[in-house]
């Protein structure tokens, strides 16, 4: 790897970029998401708070970003990113894009989980007094652990995916990385080595997701 040799910081510094990119538009995408799901969920037609208007909404929202490509989505947000970052670019130019397009998909994923939930379960909860919050924390979330972090997993491998993509446009890390050095400038030693780092940490991601969603099933 003759062109890596001499790019040893650069690269180290674009994992670094890439894991602040993951870490913190996943963190926020992972409570968003899980609260939209949960909303959904129990507002939509014989949901425990059934409310068609708060469903109708979020429904709409949802479909509507997971519409877009999340190319398009990054160049479309640009404005909204300069105010509420103060720049477009760099690893905190990217959070919001990746918020915007990581919440939706896991929102998705959490009210699949939430769906295997069997209907019997909440329903003798109901007979028994148990209140919509209740029933959403002692019911729901802990019947539905391990589809959760199946749907997790899921999630945090496909934000890896976009934040290499969001170094299409300045993002900086990985994605960053293999385009200015790998693509642009022809070295496939670069690319290369960008792409089994992708590998190991998606491998990484899977492993741990499959053993908590191992570890949750009852």
């Amino acid at each position: 790897m003759p062109n890596v040799a001499s790019k040893w910081p650069v690269f180290f510094r674009s994992i670094a970029e890439t894991l602040a990119m993951v870490g913190i538009s996943g963190a926020i995408s992972f409570s968003l998401g899980l609260l939209f799901g949960i909303v959904i969920t129990v507002t939509k037609p014989g949901g425990v708070m059934h409310n068609r208007t708060t469903y109708q909404i979020l429904d709409k929202f949802v479909n509507f970003f997971r519409s877009i490509p999340f190319i398009i989505l990054l160049a479309g947000l640009i404005p909204l990113t300069r105010i509420l970052m103060g720049s477009a670019i760099g690893v905190k130019g990217a959070i919001v894009p990746l918020v915007f397009g990581t919440t939706p998909f896991f929102t998705r994923q959490i009210e699949a989980a939430l769906a295997e939930v069997d209907r019997g379960v909440v329903e003798a909860a109901q007979s028994m007094g148990s209140g919509p919050m209740e029933i959403v924390f002692r019911v729901y979330l802990r019947e539905s652990l391990a589809g959760i972090a199946r749907g997790t997993t899921i999630t945090a491998i496909n934000l890896i995916g976009l934040s290499a993509m969001a170094g299409a446009v300045g993002a900086g890390g990985l994605g960053d990385f293999a385009i200015r050095f790998g693509h642009q400038r022809n070295q496939l030693d670069v690319t290369y080595l960008t792409v089994l780092t992708l590998v190991f940490l998606v491998n990484v991601i899977q492993v741990i997701g499959s053993k908590v969603a191992q570890k949750s099933t009852h």
